[in-house]
């Protein structure tokens, strides 16, 4: 959750932004957990020194957290697992700046340990990229405690991680060791650590265990869902029903959709490429077919993020009235859009998993077919019903498009009725049953 301020100076709360926020609320909402998180806004930081109950907001130094989030975190850490940097010309690795990552890290264990010796059989649960350093910060004090960490965005190969010095290298994966489980959502991301364990702190494997330092750590992958109960009432909320009825009364005959951050991940750019050579290749479809982007400005404050916005707006222009592009946060559109795609396209360069190919096509009504990068998790669920697409191959991707504007309506019904099927089955419920499993297994061990 999020805190601010509206018109009226009273507390508002939204939810959290992205696709993570929304699984994971889903998933506390089932449980009786304590969330500790850092304080991002300013009125986080109000709530931060107030008592809390169930959430825990932290409030860090202003310079360090800027520091962590916005130089450490977000882009180097992102742009190493994401592949993104041109190496050519970046990154000039900061030091500083991993300083205030290993702070950031270490209040966050502290939080951690305190709320320990308030509840001294707690599971402990981190969760991402933000947090690498901070597993083996508590083990230190408490060697006994059950922890387990789940990374959400790519894994790469051993490789891509040479742009951190040794040292800080090091940190990260001993950090991530200090677990009694690390989880992925894929098996790709998870061989790709296992391998870099070996590579770089020369550990030993076993099967799925991960042996380093005297310490054994489970490395899994279980691909998170939605959580379905959510998106069939949202698909039938009043306000989700008006934007519907306004894109309804406004949408072309064929609409190819997006939803996205304006995260260079996302390859925003090629897709609009990609979807302007369809256009050229087959004029038959001009004023038949439009793209809608909605996308949520991403990380405003990381001049990589503004450069990128910047582009995707340039190459949204260049299409004219082929694209309807509308940038905002705003939820309910979304869902009121994946109700009515035709085509839903997600082509990232890397992602950890991608939740829209599995929220959209959930709850949509016109047997929408899917077009999906094969770096997208998701693909390993989902690729035998969706098109799949290399990001780089522009080329590649305007065929797709066109092959399931034009595909047979029962080949897409049969489709898209298999993905639904398979997201119903494998929910964010059954994520968080596999994530207590993987430890009941090292509690059995022990």
């Amino acid at each position: 959750m999020s805190y601010g301020r509206d018109a009226r100076g009273e507390r508002t709360v939204s939810r959290g932004g992205g696709g993570l926020a929304t699984a994971l609320r889903g998933l506390v909402e089932q449980h009786d957990v304590t969330w500790i998180a850092n304080a991002m806004t300013d009125e986080d930081r109000v709530v931060a020194g107030e008592e809390q109950r169930g959430t825990i907001l932290l409030a860090q130094d202003p310079h360090a957290y800027d520091r962590f989030y916005n130089v450490a975190a977000n882009p180097m850490l992102w742009f190493v697992q994401h592949m993104l940097w041109n190496l050519a010309l970046t990154p000039d690795f900061d030091h500083d700046a991993w300083t205030s990552y290993a702070a950031v890290n270490a209040k966050m264990a502290r939080a951690v340990i305190d709320e320990l010796d308030r509840n001294p059989d707690a599971l402990v649960f981190f969760q991402d990229y933000h947090l690498y350093l901070a597993p083996e910060l508590v083990r230190r004090e408490r060697p006994d405690v059950l922890m387990s960490h789940f990374v959400h965005i790519p894994w790469p190969e051993s490789g891509a991680w040479s742009v951190l010095p040794p040292e800080v290298l090091r940190d990260v994966f001993a950090g991530l060791l200090a677990n009694d489980v690390v989880g992925f959502h894929t098996d790709r991301w998870r061989r790709n650590f296992v391998r870099g364990c070996v590579d770089v702190l020369g550990a030993s494997v076993e099967g799925d265990v991960v042996e380093h330092a005297g310490r054994r750590t489970l490395v899994t992958a279980h691909p998170i869902g939605i959580d379905t109960a959510e998106f069939d009432a949202l698909a039938e909320d009043e306000d989700v029903l008006e934007r519907e009825r306004e894109l309804v009364a406004s949408r072309p005959e064929m609409l190819v959709l997006r939803v996205d951050r304006t995260d260079p991940s996302k390859n925003i750019v090629r897709g609009f490429r990609a979807f302007g050579l369809m256009l050229e290749r087959h004029p038959e479809l001009r004023g038949r077919v439009r793209m809608l982007a909605l996308l949520d400005p991403s990380r405003q404050d990381i001049p990589e993020y503004v450069e990128y916005l910047a582009a995707v707006e340039r190459e949204a222009r260049a299409l004219g009235d082929a694209v309807d592009l509308r940038i905002g946060d705003d939820f309910k559109r979304s869902v009121a859009a994946y109700k009515q795609f035709d085509v839903l396209f997600v082509n990232p360069v890397f992602d950890g998993l991608n939740l829209v190919s599995k929220e959209a096509p959930y709850v949509n009504t016109r047997d929408g077919m899917l077009v999906l990068s094969e770096n997208a998790g998701s693909h390993e669920e989902l690729s035998a019903w969706a098109l799949s697409v290399n990001p780089f191959d522009v080329s590649g991707q305007a065929d797709a498009l066109h092959a399931a504007l034009t595909m047979d309506p029962g080949e897409k019904q049969r489709r898209q009725a298999a993905i639904r099927s398979h997201v119903r089955e494998h929910d964010v419920a059954e994520w968080g049953a596999a994530q207590l499993a993987d430890l009941d297994r090292v509690r059995s061990r022990s």
